[in-house]
């Protein structure tokens, strides 16, 4: 039994490690939907492509950037200097 309790406490531990983990990629989910956009303006350097959000999405206008080293962050579309980059970068294939 506490062999059982411990593997479950471990399961929720790794769990929430995990969320943790996922917070830290700059607010992407897995589902392709934004949540929390990052306010700062990104180095157009630093970005490769661009792609739109699902559209179950409950949050429009925002758009998913892909950066180097594998990260993702979400921005608001309507951002001038989003818009300013999106005439100089390719949506993501």
């Amino acid at each position: 039994m506490r062999l059982i309790i411990a593997a479950l406490v471990c399961l929720l531990l790794a769990g929430m490690w995990l969320q943790d983990v996922d917070a830290k990629s700059m607010h992407v989910s897995s589902s392709n939907c934004c949540f929390i956009t990052v306010k700062r303006k990104i180095s157009l350097k630093r970005i490769q492509c661009y792609k739109n959000i699902s559209s179950t999405c409950s949050y429009k206008n925002r758009l998913i950037l892909k950066l180097t080293g594998g990260l993702e962050a979400c921005v608001l579309q309507k951002e001038s200097w989003v818009q300013a980059y999106l005439k100089k970068i390719n949506l993501c294939q």
